[in-house]
């Protein structure tokens, strides 16, 4: 029964809720959901247009007042809207259903849903509540402008609609006439143009998924000409994004084109950030079928490394963010990339980014991920990678350790067993070249056989474990002369060339090293027929691969493989020094230039020092380079070569606090942004010493060299200037004399090899000295002195062997017919050292800029348990210095618990003349961490050289072992004595090794009371510092014996 109304002519306030279940009929991705409601031909309403959500839901809430009067029945549809901007048309239809009055009225105030004919197997809903009421003004309004362009466009999505559910493809033909005549009709200048460029395309592209349509280069240049119409900020532009993605995928699947999905992910990269979640546009986009295939299909074009191919690698990244399961394959990629444009072009940064992301990568493979042995393997490859270009030790020990972590991983059959076997074997054979432990190559030569097993013919790895095996034999036969490993490496390396293809890149190496092995072979047989075979293969590499000439290293890109290249150049040194070639110094020049590029892309002193100390060989190459300059009787030359590549440590760090005074007046812009850059610098190599973490340490690396580059560029610019040509260049003056040329003194008497005896039997001397009581004659050290020979002021500027020798203390211990003794070096010339001459000319010229002295005597004669004995005359020392500094000086003393490492470095910051008492330790694992011991921190050599001391003169260091240099750079002159001259101090007294602190005074007593003496009150001037000790050595004569006075050295002006 129907109901009854108390009044005539019933209103019904009809309020659309929401739908769901609204499946696009077409498959279509919607700009929003609108909803009709028909009560006859003319008289409709539409409702707003909802953005449909990832549950295919909409919401609405409009409100429409419906009139019974108007119609017995009306008619609701449901309707898809592909423009946000502007419907054209009234859209594809979702679901239409036709209602009575009583459908509508007979729930009372309840909401309620009507459910309409299936969509893809679904029923699409709405839900709607109805309220009556009364005299309402009549919210229909008059159907859509009946126009040719709306008809056409219906029509169009009607037939649209029809073929993708029947696949007729005749209906698509109607539907594509039809969107090509609302086309015509709507010119560039039209508001629909863009709509119905897109409808067109549509309807285009899917015919040509179905292969009913070919032409997809039109379709694809359709929808880009929308995507222009509707820019950023467009309500459309998401979707025209998204439009163009789809064609340019199904143009990829098709044809294989790698720029359409390299296109598709750069566009994806800006579409998913302007879905808003919830969307069911977001949904689509970043689904299996969106973001996750175009990721795939990126995953799947070879690794380019061009910017472009980087570029892309990058995006592919950002499209997946920390928790998608393609980020570490992404990583992956974005660093074989990397680690690809690094060995074009030489970045390092580039190999640094690289191991970045593949730390991430093993990160998010915990213990049990299924693919974590492959991306330990691919750490530890691009780690290894490094150390060969760098040779930063942790890096070969961090990368053996994941290779054998991965080979854990990797039992029998497993799929990665063969790459983690060859993995691990190359890293051990590496060590092994570096450190050379038997036991590394043995172990890799196992593993090498295990891989080859793995590896059977037409594998498509097995060329490349047969010349590593054979690479493995080769190193052992060198090094226990094996001739079986010999034989059967020959065997290998043939095998191997024979499966390579004549155009492989690599084809040179095995060529190479099969050359060598007949070499040796030969060397050993005689056999005429491998020295040929050898020389033919050499012929063939070189033709493989040119050979590596001046021209080419010279112009090697900073950080581009140095280590290969030193490695090169260090063989081509031995090579013309065996057969005394003409070409030698130009060996040893490229040789040395590499060298110290190499150990400037450090970004730590601790890393330099590693870098230079990682070729065997190499720490005597500046010595080596000076030796050939004087055989070819070029003495300039030689002084050139030692001045220019000693000391590297303190060269690189001193040329960051290099005054600029005179700049400042020539130019005082260029002298500001010169000295800003250089505390960067600064600050980041003091800053990298102290990362432990290896990520945190490569990002930091690269944030140095990036300064450094900007640092470099400011020298140029300097050197621009006309009177700064020369800026931080060594200077000429260092290798012009006064008067006269420049004099080699041989030394026939002794050779290298005695030399070198010498300079150990001293060392161990020394070392024993240092554990005997202060009373035992030292009677090994006198008779070493006796074996130096005899030879106004001098400073010495020893290299090599000979700066682990007291040349000072030089003593011809003869006594002449009278019974008098010959005077020995020190009674002939106030000695001084210096550890390199430009040192000393900067020394010289600070002298010119003086402040008001001030002095500081610091002491520390209780250091605490486990730091050294108590040195009981540590404290009368510091009062009887006080006693002795000139009153005009404002002397200061730090001592007991306030000996501190802070105090002192306070100490050091705010004094010109320091006084140091207390135990010095040199390490000579880490000469860097030589050391002063006090209360509660040591106050290490680092410490001393990160501190900024511009007014510092003159120090005297009463502590043991302050002036010992480092046994495996004895050319770098790393001790605290030179740290302290680094640092800005002028002259430097220290102490070689360990001597009792109550002899100690004695020579402290007479080096203050020569330094100020009474006729020269309130005189404090520290180039006499070196006089002062020589006359104090003598006045100590009877007191203190040789081998205690000769402790005490002088470095600096």
């Amino acid at each position: 029964m129907s109901p009854s109304y108390p009044f005539h002519d019933p209103y019904a306030l009809s309020t659309v809720l929401s739908g769901k279940d609204l499946k696009v009929p077409s498959w279509r991705i919607p700009a929003g959901i609108c909803v009709f409601i028909n009560v006859d031909f003319r008289r409709r309403w539409k409702s707003a247009i909802s953005v449909l959500s990832s549950e295919e839901s909409a919401a609405w809430g409009d409100t429409v007042t419906l009139s019974s009067q108007a119609s017995p029945a009306f008619s609701v549809e449901i309707r898809v809207s592909c423009e946000a901007d502007g419907m054209l048309g009234s859209g594809e239809v979702i679901g239409k259903l036709q209602l009575s009055w009583d459908d509508l009225l007979n729930h009372g105030d309840e909401p309620f849903d009507i459910s309409f004919p299936p969509v893809r197997g679904v029923h699409p809903s709405l839900t709607l509540k109805v309220a009556v009421v009364h005299a309402c003004d009549d919210a229909l309004s008059d159907s859509l402008v009946d126009c040719r362009i709306a008809r056409d466009t219906d029509a169009g999505h009607a037939q649209f609609a029809k073929y993708v559910t029947s696949k007729t493809v005749s209906q698509l033909n109607t539907a594509v006439e039809h969107f090509q005549l609302v086309l015509d009709q709507c010119p560039v200048s039209h508001s629909d143009h863009a709509a119905a460029l897109a409808n067109l395309a549509w309807a285009r592209l899917k015919g040509y998924a179905q292969n009913d349509l070919q032409d997809i280069d039109g379709t694809t240049s359709l929808f880009r000409a929308a995507l222009a119409l509707r820019p950023q900020r467009h309500p459309d532009h998401a979707l025209s994004l998204y439009n163009l993605t789809e064609a340019l995928i199904w143009r990829h699947n098709k044809e294989s084109t790698a720029a359409d999905i390299r296109e598709a992910a750069q566009l994806y990269h800006e579409l998913l950030s302007l879905c808003p979640e919830g969307t069911y546009l977001c949904s689509i986009v970043a689904g299996a079928n969106g973001v996750d295939y175009v990721i795939g299909k990126c995953e799947d074009l070879p690794i380019d490394a061009s910017d472009e191919g980087i570029c892309l690698r990058r995006v592919v990244l950002e499209l997946c963010p920390l928790g998608h399961r393609h980020r570490p394959i992404a990583l992956d990629q974005l660093a074989w990339a990397l680690r690809s444009r690094f060995t074009q072009r030489g970045n390092i940064d580039d190999l640094d980014e690289s191991i970045r992301f593949r730390r991430e990568a093993v990160s998010l493979c915990p213990k049990g991920h299924t693919d974590r042995a492959y991306y330990l393997n691919n750490l530890a490859s691009s780690l290894q990678f490094r150390f060969d270009h760098q040779v930063k030790p942790n890096d070969l020990d961090v990368a053996i350790s994941l290779c054998e972590e991965a080979l854990h991983l990797c039992p029998v059959e497993h799929k990665y067993r063969a790459i983690s076997l060859g993995n691990l074997g190359l890293a051990l054979i590496t060590r092994f070249n570096n450190r050379g432990d038997i036991d590394d190559i043995t172990r890799a030569i196992s593993l090498y056989r295990e891989a080859l097993t793995l590896c059977p013919p037409a594998h498509p790895h097995r060329d490349t474990m047969l010349h590593n095996l054979a690479l493995a034999l080769k190193t052992r036969c060198d090094e226990l002369d094996v001739s079986e490993d010999l034989n059967e490496a020959i065997d290998l390396y043939h095998e191997s060339l024979g499966l390579m293809r004549l155009d492989d890149p690599e084809r040179h190496v095995p060529l190479c090293n099969l050359s060598s092995a007949l070499r040796s072979r030969f060397e050993h047989t005689r056999k005429n027929e491998d020295v040929e075979k050898a020389i033919t293969l050499c012929q063939e590499s070189l033709t493989a691969l040119p050979s590596l000439h001046l021209d080419r290293l010279a112009s090697v890109h900073p950080a581009q493989g140095f280590s290969n290249h030193i490695r090169t150049a260090l063989h081509w040194v031995a090579e013309v020094e065996s057969q005394r070639h003409d070409s030698a110094l130009e060996a040893y020049q490229v040789c040395l230039e590499l060298f110290n590029s190499h150990v400037m892309t450090r970004s730590s002193i601790i890393s330099r020092r590693e870098a230079a100390t990682a070729f065997r060989g190499a720490q005597s190459l500046p010595v080596d380079a000076a030796s050939c300059a004087i055989r070819c009787d070029d003495l300039r030359r030689a002084v050139e070569l030692m001045e220019q590549d000693r000391g590297q440590q303190w060269s690189l760090a001193s040329r960051l606090k290099t005054p600029v005074e005179d700049l400042e007046s020539a130019n005082p812009k260029l002298a500001r942004d010169y000295f800003e850059l250089s505390k960067l610098v600064s600050n980041a190599t003091q800053s990298s010493a102290t990362i432990t973490d290896r990520a945190s340490a490569d990002q930091a690396a690269t944030k140095y060299r990036k300064l450094v580059k900007q640092w470099e560029a400011a020298v140029a610019e300097i050197r621009n200037l006309q009177a700064f040509s020369r800026f931080l260049l060594p200077p000429f003056a260092i290798i012009v004399p006064t008067s006269g040329d420049l004099h080699h003194v041989p030394l026939p008497s002794i050779a290298l090899a005695d030399l070198k005896t010498l300079k150990d039997r001293f060392t161990r001397a020394i070392r024993h000295s240092s554990r005997m009581n202060p009373a035992e004659a030292r009677t090994d050290l006198i008779v070493l002195l006796r074996t130096l020979k005899r030879r106004s002021r001098i400073w010495l500027c020893p290299t090599a062997a000979f700066t682990s020798i007291p040349l000072h203390a030089a003593n011809p211990f003869q006594t002449r017919a009278d019974r008098s003794k010959e005077p020995c070096l020190e009674d002939l010339y106030i000695c001084s050292y210096t550890p390199k001459l430009s040192a000393l000319i900067r020394s010289r010229q600070m002298m010119k800029k003086r402040v008001t002295p001030s002095f500081v005597a610091i002491g520390q004669g209780q250091p605490g348990a486990g730091k050294g004995k108590a040195l009981s005359a540590v404290d009368s020392e510091l009062e009887l210095v006080h006693k002795l500094v000139p009153a005009t000086a404002n002397c200061t003393t730090i001592s007991g618990d306030t000996a501190t490492r802070a105090g002192a470095l306070e100490g050091l910051e705010e004094n010109t003349w320091v006084h140091l008492a207390c135990h010095g330790k040199q390490d000579p694992a880490q000469p860097y961490n030589s050391h002063f011991v006090m209360r509660d921190e040591h106050l290490t050599l680092l410490d001393i050289m990160d501190r900024h001391i511009p007014h510092a003169e003159s120090a005297f260091l009463s502590a043991c072992h302050t002036a010992v240099g480092d046994e495996e750079t004895p050319d770098e002159v790393i001790h605290l004595a030179a740290g302290l001259q680094f640092s800005v101090f002028k002259s430097v007294v220290g102490m070689l090794w360990e001597v009792d602190d109550a002899v100690a005074k004695h020579v402290v007593e007479a080096f203050y009371q020569f330094m100020f003496h009474p006729k020269e009150v309130g005189v404090m001037d520290p180039t006499k510092a070196a006089w002062a000790l020589n006359c104090a050595t003598h006045a100590v004569k009877t007191k203190v014996p040789l081998k205690q006075r000769m402790v005490f050295i002088h470095i600096g002006v």
